[in-house]
């Protein structure tokens, strides 16, 4: 009996010390929602920082980059409705030179990647997403508006027929 039990300690470590070293390592749900509070937390305060730059301060390329950050980073985020309307809305605010950031004013090595067309093209992109995937969002109707007002292009057609 003591050989059996023995025996299956033996086992039972050499099975856990296999699957460490190949990096086998299970995680419950309990560690996957933990890691998903962390994000959550996370993607919250990258929000509340593009809210400021887009809200209080009319830093629209800050809030641009921060938003389109948030949503590429966290695309399960509960508010990415809210990230998507801030980038999206960003890009118009650019493109039509409204806020204390202008364009002219670009960094050297991002006035390429955001001329007026690749920002126009970046708002509907957004806008069209929020439209397309979040019909009961309170930003929608505004995110429409502007979508109607940038006109259509190939890109956004594509997305709304997906």
């Amino acid at each position: 009996m003591k050989r059996f039990l023995v025996t299956m300690c033996l086992m039972t470590l050499a099975c856990g010390a296999a699957s460490a070293q190949t990096g086998a390592v299970t995680k419950g749900p309990d560690e996957m929602a933990v890691r998903d509070l962390d994000a959550e937390k996370s993607a919250r305060h990258e929000l509340e920082v593009a809210r400021t730059y887009f809200k209080n301060r009319k830093a629209y390329f800050s809030s641009l980059k921060r938003a389109d950050e948030l949503v590429a980073g966290y695309p399960e985020f509960s508010l990415i409705d809210e990230a998507l309307y801030m980038a999206g809305m960003s890009a118009v605010y650019l493109v039509e030179g409204k806020g204390k950031q202008k364009l002219a004013g670009l960094p050297p090595n991002t006035v390429k990647e955001y001329t007026p067309d690749a920002l126009r093209e970046l708002a509907r992109l957004h806008l069209s997403r929020l439209v397309k995937d979040y019909p009961e969002s309170e930003y929608r109707k505004e995110a429409e508006r502007a979508l109607a007002a940038l006109g259509a292009s190939a890109k956004t057609e594509e997305v709304r027929q997906q």
